[in-house]
Parts: structure tokens; C-alpha cells; sequence
């Protein structure tokens, strides 16, 4: 059977995952009953489904006309950037799907880079132009913009286009709604325009790890793509490592993809994406080879983390009332889990207690966190920190690109806001009221300022930022200029002691909740924490008079989520984290 190998990239929010749940369904793919009722077939994952964002790439396949269609979905965050550069080596061709309204958005344009440097075909799919305000020809120019400033040739840069809406599964060669029936337009151009892959199935076996999954039952998964030769279950292999060193192993099972399902097959020849298992310690960007001729393809590179973190046990006076994983065992056991999915996280156990997790970015990290309290894990974390690393005798930080698109009237306070966060302006262009910056900005400048960033445009904004370089760092860094308002006594909050409160600063919580002492429950308006007593009750006198209380305004608290509670915190708090609540607390609750 012939193949095409495809990725698809796009950013968050343009309909890449809708698009695939689209082909899946006219193909006729089999699919089990819970994928079939699901919306987005793809976001398999909670979280995903939540934030709208593809998290971890995954793998689907269809037949059409006695060709088979590997799609290869790439994340479409910067924080999992590292993952769509490998994952784009399984393919040989990509779709470029491209917002009818918004354009090419900048995490687009890494992704399109390194498809370009790769030198893949790319059909350009211009969806959602059932909108009401889509502008085709705006999105038009700007992908063939994009296309001209990344370097693509003359030949790349005459991309063919296809109109869709992938909410409604249509696809055509015209923008006219009208004339299209199905998604078929966008099959016959994937077939037509991507190239079948160039190998060899006489030669001898090579294939490269492209991404690890773990299994209880077949433990580590090596997901990849055979360059050369034929692989079969049951057979005996020299897997190569990255240091070269060769081992003889048995591979225990053979699996491609059907649909979004791992089919267990006897064999598969070049060109097919499939995945293993029978090799425990095999890594991302090593190769497997034949048994006979070994010989290893290039290696692939795993991104450094650049943030880490400090866990530990939650030590609250609410510690194990919400959690159902509080030991530090328990804790431990899962954090180096995670290890055999995640090869982009680093753990390491503190000699004083507790371990220091290293991952991407803030993001990375954050949904870490989410998946574990949704576990039934509860434990505690403090600041994150960037990793910082001496190179010829430097003190060297990493540093982000950050892209901004903000209406004209909101740019000043964003470049104000980030000049002082030590961020250098590269770029600034102006376009129909919207102002388009680009910003060199160290990575903990960008710690906690999403939220102001949202405030500042009027939730206007728009903010994407990718790892830059390690530079040397210029300026001193400045903490938090506002300090904390700290629960008092531990008890229920009150209204009394609220409204008596809430003048001092910015308040997170409303009558009802249980806090305790040391526990932070508002922002400080001054750059000090102040103790205040918010369970103070009103003491009651046989006296009345007829207005009394009634004029009191309680404003509406500040709701601080996961991701709030880690950009807020200073030196001198913890977040705990349960299944039910995050709390912000002092480390030292008895100051």
C-alpha cells in the first residue's frame, strides 16, 4: 500500500484538531464509541479539551482510494516546541492551516520554519471562512509574507491553496461555501502534492525514535519512522544508543496506527510510522538498527529544560484532608513516573528534602502540576526559578522572544511594562490600529505578567513567546513591588472581617472559606505583607440603630487559578496544591 506521511501546523485555536476529527470521519475510519461521540477527537486529554491547546502529538491514520494517510498532529505551543521539531521529521509534507480572520500567527511561523529547513511540500489550508469576519485575502498575503521572510524558494513560496471550514467538514478549491460538499478536495491535494516516502525496504533496518510513551503492560513505547528495510515482531535487533554503544534486544511488539487506535501487525516496511516496545531504556533520537549492519542515523536533539521548581510534602495545618496521594513516597514514585513519558522534564531528589523539577517554560511545568492534583496527589511548590548556567566563566540566563499584537492605544503601557522587566524592543510595526512588537526579554521577566498583560489591553492582547538563546544578564533583578495580606488566625472568613479588610489591597477569597494562619489572602496595595484578621466576627449589641449596615459594599474577590498562584508568589511563599483547592501560603506561617 502507498503511504503520505503529513503533519499538521497551526496555532492554538485554529481548528487543527476539528480538521482531523473531519478527514477521520469521511474516510470512514473506524473508531471506537466513546472517539466517535467525542468532539474533538484528537484533544484525548482533559486538559486539552480545557485550554483548547494540543499538548502531546499524536497519531492518526486513514485509507483513502488504497492510500495511506499518516497525520502527524504537532502541538501548537511554544512551551512544547522541542516536540513538533521531531515530530515534523516523520513527515514528509505539511498542511499549513491558517485562520481565515487572524492570518499566520508568530508560534505558526517557528513551526513553518523548521518544516521549510526540513524541506517539506506544503499545501496551505486557509479554514474558518464560514465566519463572519474572516478576511481571505488579508490571510492570504500575510502566509505568502510569511513564506518570503522565512527564506522559502520560488517553488515553495507557490503553495496551493484549499478553502475549508472545518467546523462544518467542508473543503474546496474556491472560497464559495456553496459549491463544497466534503473534506475530499483537501485528500485528492494531499495525495497529488506531498511526495510517497523515499526509502528503501531491501536494505537494512533503520528506524528513528521520534517520541516515548509508557505502557503498564509493555512499558516503554518508542514511536518512530522506518528509514530503510523492513522490521518484524518477534525479531532480534542492536538498538543505538546516543553515546553510540550498541545492545542486542527482542522487540515484544509491533504496532501502526488505524484510526486513532496502536494495532498490534506481524510487520512493516519503510516509510511506516509504527511503535515498539522490548527495549527499556531507549530514549528520543536513537536509532534501531539491523541486527547484521547496524548503522545509525543523525541524532535528534532534546531541548533543555529552562525553569525548574522546587515539591515537596504538603506541610499545612490542612495537610491530607483533600489529597489521596500525600506521602512523600508516593509523591516521589510519581514525579520519576512522569520521566518515561517526558523526556523534556528533569527530576532530581533535594539532599534537604523535597525535589527540584526542570521543564520548557512556566506552562510546561503548570500542567504538569494540573495533571498530578487531578490524580489525587497534594503536596506543595515553591517560586519557579530559571536555570542558570556559567559558560566560560559567565553567569548566563535564558532569554525569550516574545511576539506582541495589541491595539495601538494599549502599546504603550505593554512596552513600558517590559522595558522594565529588563525587555530590549527589536521590533515595532504598526498596521490598521494594531501594533505588532517584538521583544528580547529575559526568561523571568515574563514570570506573573500574563495576567497584567490581559489587564493592560483590555483582554485585547495578544502574546506569544519562544526560547531564545542563553544570554549574560545586564540589569539586577527586582522582586515583586507588592506585598501580601496574611491570614491573621485560622477559622472561616467573615464578611466583617472582609469588608474591614479589602480597603488595605486587592482580596482572593469571599465569606465562607476556610484559611489558616499564614495562609495569603489578598494582595497588598504597598510593597509590605500585613496580617490582618478576616474571620473577625461583628460583636453584637442590644443597640440598633435603623440604617445601620446596610451600606457597607463588599467587592468581588480576586479567584486565583494554578497558573495565578505560581506567577504570584515570591521567596517567601508556597503554593499548595490538592485535588480541591490551591492555596498561597508563607513558608514560615508564625512570623
Amino acid at each position: 500500500m502507498e503511504i503520505r506521511n503529513i503533519a499538521i501546523i497551526a496555532h492554538v485555536d485554529h481548528g487543527k484538531t476539528t480538521l482531523v476529527d473531519s478527514l477521520l470521519r469521511l474516510s470512514k475510519t473506524r473508531l471506537s464509541k466513546e472517539m466517535a461521540d467525542a468532539e474533538c477527537i484528537l484533544d484525548s486529554n482533559d486538559i486539552e479539551r480545557e485550554r483548547g491547546i494540543t499538548i502531546f502529538s499524536k497519531n492518526a491514520s486513514v485509507v483513502w482510494k488504497d492510500i495511506k494517510i499518516n497525520i502527524i498532529d504537532t502541538p501548537g505551543h511554544a512551551d512544547f516546541g522541542g516536540e513538533v521539531e521531531r515530530v515534523l521529521k516523520m513527515a514528509d509534507g505539511s498542511l499549513l492551516l491558517v485562520d481565515a480572520k487572524e492570518g499566520p500567527m508568530p508560534q505558526t511561523r517557528f513551526v513553518l520554519k523548521k518544516a521549510l529547513e526540513l524541506k517539506h511540500k506544503i499545501i496551505v489550508v486557509i479554514n474558518k471562512i464560514d465566519k463572519s469576519d474572516a478576511n481571505i485575502n488579508n490571510a492570504l498575503n500575510k502566509t505568502f509574507d510569511l513564506f518570503i521572510e522565512l527564506g522559502a524558494d520560488e517553488e515553495t513560496a507557490d503553495f496551493p491553496i484549499i478553502y475549508c471550514s472545518s467546523k462544518m467538514s467542508k473543503a474546496g478549491h474556491k472560497s464559495d461555501l456553496k459549491q463544497m460538499k466534503d473534506v475530499s478536495a483537501l485528500f485528492e491535494e494531499i495525495i497529488s502534492r506531498i511526495p510517497a516516502p523515499v526509502c528503501n525496504a531491501s536494505a537494512p533496518l533503520q528506524m528513528l525514535v521520534t517520541s516515548i510513551n509508557w505502557d503498564n503492560y509493555k512499558g516503554r513505547i518508542a514511536k518512530g519512522r522506518i528509514y530503510n528495510g523492513t522490521i518484524r515482531s518477534g525479531e532480534e535487533i542492536m538498538h543505538i544508543n546516543r553515546e553510540g554503544k550498541m545492545q542486542k534486544y527482542k522487540i515484544t511488539s509491533l504496532m501502526n496506527f488505524q484510526g486513532l487506535a496502536q494495532v498490534e501487525i506481524d510487520e512493516a516496511s519503510a516509510g511506516e510510522i509504527v511503535a515498539i516496545s522490548g527495549i527499556p531504556d531507549i530514549t528520543i533520537g536513537e536509532t534501531i538498527a539491523d541486527l547484521n549492519n547496524p548503522s545509525a542515523l543523525p541524532l535528534l536533539s532534546i531541548e533543555e529544560p529552562t525553569v525548574k521548581m522546587n515539591f515537596d510534602i504538603n506541610t499545612s495545618p490542612f495537610a491530607g484532608k483533600e489529597g489521596k496521594f500525600t506521602t512523600s513516597r508516593q509523591i516521589r514514585e510519581r514525579l520519576y513516573k512522569e520521566l518515561d513519558n517526558d523526556v523534556a522534564l528533569r527530576v532530581e531528589d533535594n539532599p534537604e528534602g523535597g525535589w527540584t523539577v526542570s521543564g520548557r517554560g512556566e506552562l510546561h511545568l503548570a500542567i504538569f502540576i494540573e495533571r498530578l492534583r487531578r490524580e489525587g496527589y497534594e503536596f506543595q511548590v515553591a517560586q519557579p526559578q530559571v536555570i542558570v548556567k556559567i559558560i566560560d566563566g559567565q553567569k548566563m540566563i535564558p532569554f525569550e522572544e516574545v511576539f506582541i499584537e495589541v491595539p495601538e492605544q494599549y502599546s504603550g503601557s505593554v512596552i513600558q511594562k517590559l522595558g522594565s522587566r529588563s525587555g530590549i524592543m527589536k521590533k515595532m510595526e504598526l498596521k490598521d490600529g494594531i501594533a505588532h512588537l517584538e521583544f528580547i526579554i529575559p526568561t523571568r521577566g515574563l514570570f506573573g505578567y500574563r495576567r497584567e498583560f490581559m489587564t493592560d489591553t483590555r483582554g485585547l492582547g495578544i502574546m506569544n513567546s519562544l526560547f531564545y538563546k542563553y544570554m549574560h544578564e545586564k540589569n539586577e533583578w527586582k522582586e515583586r513591588e507588592r506585598g501580601s495580606l496574611v491570614a491573621f488566625e485560622t477559622g472561616n472568613t467573615r464578611l466583617y472581617g472582609l469588608t474591614n479588610v479589602q480597603d488595605r489591597g486587592e482580596l482572593f477569597y469571599g465569606p465562607g472559606a476556610n484559611v489558616y494562619r499564614g495562609q495569603v489572602v489578598g494582595q497588598n496595595s504597598r510593597n509590605n505583607d500585613i496580617w490582618v484578621n478576616v474571620c473577625k466576627e461583628k460583636q453584637l449589641s442590644n443597640m440598633r440603630s435603623k440604617g445601620e449596615g446596610t451600606s457597607e459594599h463588599f467587592n468581588v474577590p480576586r479567584i486565583m487559578s494554578l497558573e495565578d498562584s505560581l506567577e504570584y508568589i515570591d521567596g517567601s511563599e508556597l503554593v499548595e496544591v490538592t485535588p480541591k483547592s490551591v492555596r498561597i501560603r508563607k513558608i514560615n506561617l508564625n512570623q
